[in-house]
């Protein structure tokens, strides 16, 4: 059987990134201790989610894409044989980014993604917002995963995950650090279910300010031909707690699934979606929000 076990890491960040880079080694180790193929973290784990108001600050927080902080996990990805997800805050001209680079079981650099749909009524505005979504062959043990990235607030946009499908992503990673209540596990259960493809999110346990834990993996798989009714595709709902929580993806329930049903981009109709690429804005929507 066709398997991948995503180890959601749901724990507290430091207080520097060093006590970061030692959090998230350990974390990673005992991931693969206990069975899994990828360790995701929480969003922004090189500073705990921390954006500094003022630009130099901000950028003395930053880390590079290939610097030191995030060549430590790539080496023990190729260490441990497990591929590791970690998310820092890039250094990036004219203002940091909010990133994620996941690297394979042997080290190699699958996939960088920073954030599209960065929070710009908050502090996230003092950040650049990525170019766009794509999606990486990962080689893992059960054979090539096609996996994509979206972070936190890129969620609330169905068309983030609809391009990561039509992209050919199976299966999503979502760092994340917010309250994760029911409307937002919503969009992730919607994400999944609509795109026929597994989605799985971390998020920072409770004593993280704004957080509550509630890391998710939904698998994608709403109808199975020996049952009547529909199946919930929630395989992973951790509580608010710290803890490293493990999700096994079947692949190949996944994969005959989407051969056979009809969501996807199985009946889509694109010459009729003209409107989701216009930049005007609707007036009744109000663009200003504190929540993310």
């Amino acid at each position: 059987m066709q398997t991948c076990t995503v180890a959601l890491l749901q724990i507290l960040p430091g207080r520097t990134q060093q006590e970061n880079l030692q959090k998230g080694l350990e974390a990673c180790r005992a991931a693969k201790n206990a069975g899994a193929d990828i360790a995701l973290f929480p969003e922004m784990w090189s500073t705990g989610y921390h954006i500094p108001e003022r630009p130099e600050e901000c950028n003395a927080w930053a880390t590079d894409a290939d610097g030191e902080f995030v060549r430590a996990f790539q080496a023990l990805a190729a260490q441990l044989e497990m591929a590791i997800a970690v998310t820092f805050l890039e250094r990036y001209e004219p203002a940091p980014r909010n990133s994620v680079t996941l690297f394979d079981r042997h080290g190699r650099r699958a996939l960088h993604y920073a954030k599209v749909h960065t929070c710009d009524f908050g502090e996230e505005c003092r950040l650049t917002p990525g170019d766009g979504f794509s999606v990486a062959a990962l080689d893992t043990a059960a054979g090539e995963l096609q996996v994509g990235a979206m972070i936190c607030y890129d969620r609330e946009f169905p068309e983030s995950a609809r391009i990561l499908m039509l992209q050919g992503a199976e299966l999503i990673l979502v760092p994340n650090a917010c309250p994760m209540e029911c409307n937002r596990l919503s969009q992730l259960r919607a994400r999944a279910f609509e795109n026929m493809l597994a989605v799985a999110t971390c998020n920072y346990p409770e004593g993280q300010p704004d957080c509550n834990g509630r890391s998710t993996v939904f698998d994608g798989v709403a109808y199975l031909p020996d049952q009547a009714e529909s199946r919930d595709t929630c395989i992973l709902e951790a509580g608010g707690a710290a803890g490293i929580f493990l999700a096994t993806i079947d692949l190949q329930q996944l994969r005959e699934y989407r051969r056979s049903e009809g969501h996807g981009n199985a009946y889509r109709r694109p010459r009729k979606y003209h409107a989701l690429v216009e930049e005007k804005v609707a007036p009744p929507f109000v663009r200003a929000d504190s929540r993310r």
